[in-house]
């Protein structure tokens, strides 16, 4: 069954920053939708992967686009604050019917991850062009398929504990950087039907989605997001009708 993706940008940066500009001149979303194409054809995975931004959010993440999308990704950083409410919050309504999200990078301050965590979702952080490993904790994980251990990440913005986040489900990757700072940059939660998938590296300046490893990861991601049951429409308690059970004999076998 096809692999429904949308990749969303916030398309900001690449706008008002000639770094940024420089190193992804058609945008990052544009370099992350590529390179999910390319991974997953390469898996042998059939997907379809589209592009939603931040200037065309209440049609490409309307709730008739989202019903269509089996894993969202997210990046954002200067414009958290612009995302409507009401999409946020279909946005998790989704995940929790089966949807899968991977917030990347700044997107831990991103509305819908902050209603899922239910959490601050603050860490700390400074940029000072370090280089970053990304070390696998769990080599078991889907995600992890053929990550190399570390990721060397040469130069990136440096994020620390404590991430005020609930503790993961499971983690996967945990980042080393030049200064001292450790941080949990890969985590995994469940929420509903649907996951999640918090992966760190990925800062605007840096051409980091650009390195294969990475790509690796993303790819991983959104195939292990996908959800479970494709065909299966969400249960909601108003489908049972009130007292459903008082209306019949009820055996209890043993």
């Amino acid at each position: 069954m096809t692999l429904r993706i949308a990749v969303f940008g916030e398309n900001r940066h690449e706008k008002v920053d000639p770094k940024v500009q420089e190193i992804y001149p058609e945008g990052m979303h544009t370099v992350i939708a590529d390179c999910l194409r390319e991974h997953l054809a390469a898996d042998g995975v059939e997907a379809e992967v589209r592009i939603a931004l931040l200037d065309d959010i209440e049609d490409s993440l309307s709730e008739e686009a989202l019903a269509e999308t089996d894993v969202l990704t997210w990046w954002g950083h200067m414009a958290h604050g612009d995302v409507p409410d009401e999409v946020a919050a279909r946005v998790a309504r989704r995940v929790h019917e089966g949807m899968g999200l991977i917030p990347l990078h700044s997107a831990h301050y991103s509305k819908p991850f902050k209603l899922l965590m239910g959490t601050t979702c603050n860490l700390l952080w400074r940029n000072e062009a370090e280089e970053e490993r990304v070390w696998t904790v769990s080599g078991s994980h889907p995600i992890a398929r053929g990550v190399p251990h570390p990721i060397l990440v040469p130069e990136q913005e440096t994020y620390g504990e404590m991430f005020d986040i609930p503790a993961p489900d499971e983690l996967v990757f945990v980042s080393s950087f030049t200064g001292g700072e450790v941080f949990r940059s890969g985590c995994v939660f469940r929420r509903g039907k649907g996951k999640v998938f918090y992966f760190s590296p990925g800062d605007q300046e840096y051409p980091v989605y650009f390195q294969r490893d990475i790509q690796r990861v993303l790819a991983n991601a959104v195939t292990w997001a996908r959800p479970e049951h494709h065909d299966q429409a969400p249960v909601k308690i108003a489908n049972a009708p009130r007292d459903w059970f008082r209306g019949e004999e009820v055996t209890h076998v043993i």
